[in-house]
């Protein structure tokens, strides 16, 4: 019909349970339910036939089958073992989806042109999973994924729904298939118990009573399934490998040796127009444990930038063995489109770029430091600092409530130390601050280390601050004044214990 694509469905019947048995090194044709939240999920044709089913309770599934073989559902273990089967069916019939391990969609007019009919593709489908360890694998062909996938489910092994005649073929069975709990529950209760009986009604009334929903299901139940195979599209293998025999312990050698792989990496990724945003670096020692660390990259990692990151690793990682793989993964890549330099080239940008990597790769990776704001009360708690070109999340976030912060814009510096100043009021006696946060007087002077006293012009504060008092080794207790002097200055001071000192300069 036109508009209903022709699909073939391959179904592999109790595939978790084999998945589960092949795991666990068990013979597949004896008794074994696979639990979920202490229900059977599903289980082998032999635990069927002593009468376990799905949904049963494992205490009333083992009485019923004293030699049930109990495992636990595990849907990525599904997902491995079903992975080989899917590549041995991708090389002959490259238009596959996989709907769950065990059951996959293939776009039937291909294969049926190329293998000579949809019987043919789906027996040709058939050996493929078969001959990569598949077992009773069953194929359905049908107008739409629905309908062909109730054909495999009573095929055995192949079953082909003529063109046009999905709606009489779905006319008996139960609209429960749908999958849609809540409208078949409705229609059950209202005497609509088969899809026959669903597709009858008509379809603006089935519209405006159950809605969209209603409208979908009244189109499947009709062998008008619209939905169409979207075949899967596989990760390409973008990682490069470089292997050492013997394994290397010096840096300088892994560096050279690298070279070429590390160049081959990035022609890789020019030649699909990407660009490497951000590099996992893997060194696997001789023996003992891997070394992995993700490196970002302000622009985008040419070969010499993947050398260094490398270099600098190898450095700071402490490896019980010489180092026998080095493996490059591309943690984030970006169309080499938006990295392009400009016509009249990459401009100032570019440049300071070129210069701060190059002081990195004469000096290291921790040499050159980019600042970022994070979370925290006090000024110096706030200061992220961060290697230039790596994105380093700060451990408190900045945008979570802190109460007791200052409010307003963050100041310009935050000096190292926090040096000690001195602050007079209009008498020139110090400026005190008593435990209740009452002032002895205003500020009028302002010393700081290095430069002359300046008059104070206006002052704010002070505000106290108390944090983590249940810890004496952290805790805190200072409170905290603004002030702005004569000489265009503005400070942000601290006083705690009778000490005042300068916290960070406002610009």
């Amino acid at each position: 019909m036109q508009g209903i694509e022709r699909s073939i469905v391959l179904w592999c019947p109790d595939w978790p349970v084999h998945a589960a048995a092949a795991e666990a090194g068990l013979d597949g044709s004896g008794p074994i339910a696979l639990v979920e939240h202490g229900l059977v999920h599903a289980c082998s044709p032999a635990a069927r036939a002593a009468g376990v089913k799905r949904g049963l309770k494992v205490r009333e599934a083992q009485s019923r089958c004293a030699s049930l073989v109990v495992l636990p559902l595990e849907p990525a273990v599904d997902a491995r073992r079903f992975e080989p089967l899917l590549a041995a069916l991708e090389a002959g019939i490259p238009t596959v989806q996989v709907v769950r391990p065990g059951l996959v969609v293939v776009r039937a007019a291909g294969p049926a042109r190329f293998f000579g009919g949809e019987e043919a593709a789906a027996g040709e489908a058939i050996h493929l999973l078969e001959g990569a360890g598949a077992t009773g694998v069953r194929a359905g062909v049908a107008d739409g994924p629905f309908t062909a996938e109730q054909a495999a489910r009573c095929a055995d092994p192949i079953r082909i729904v003529p063109p046009g005649g999905g709606a009489a073929f779905l006319a008996p069975l139960p609209v429960s298939l749908l999958g849609m709990p809540r409208l078949t529950a409705l229609l059950a209760r209202l005497g609509v118990r088969t899809l026959g009986r669903l597709a009858a009604l008509p379809e603006e009334s089935v519209r405006d009573r159950f809605g969209p929903e209603g409208a979908a299901a009244h189109r499947v139940a009709a062998g008008l399934d619209p939905r169409r195979v979207a075949p899967r599209t596989v990760p390409a293998d973008r990682d490069r490998r470089q292997a050492f025999e013997p394994p290397l312990e010096r840096i300088d050698q892994i560096a050279f040796g690298l070279k070429r792989t590390a160049e081959a990496f990035i022609q890789a990724l020019a030649a699909d127009l990407l660009v490497c945003t951000g590099l996992t670096i893997e060194l696997v020692p001789d023996r003992g444990a891997p070394h992995r660390r993700t490196w970002l990259h302000p622009r985008s990692f040419t070969p010499l930038d993947v050398i260094d990151r490398v270099r600098w690793q190898l450095a700071g990682a402490e490896l019980a063995a010489p180092v026998a793989l080095v493996v490059l993964h591309p943690e984030s890549v970006d169309a080499a489109a938006h990295h392009e330099e400009g016509l009249w080239g990459g401009g100032p940008g570019e440049r300071v770029h070129h210069a701060l990597s190059r002081v990195q790769s004469l000096l290291g990776h921790e040499a050159v430091l980019t600042v970022g704001i994070g979370g925290g009360r006090l000024a110096a708690d706030r200061v992220v600092l961060a290697p230039w070109g790596e994105a380093r999340a700060p451990e408190r976030r900045a945008d979570a409530p802190w109460p007791g912060r200052l409010p307003g814009f963050a100041p310009t510096a935050v000096l190292p130390g926090r040096p000690a100043v001195a602050v007079q009021d209009p008498a020139g006696r110090p400026v005190e601050i008593d435990g209740r946060g009452a002032i002895s007087g205003p500020p009028a002077v302002l010393a700081v280390p290095g430069a002359a006293p300046t008059r104070v012009e206006a002052w704010a504060g002070p505000w106290p601050l108390e944090e983590r008092w249940w810890d004496a080794a952290a805790a805190v207790r200072l409170h905290r004044m603004q002030v702005a002097c004569a000489d265009g200055s503005a400070w942000l001071l601290t006083v705690e214990d009778g000490a005042w000192r300068a916290e960070a300069r406002y610009d």
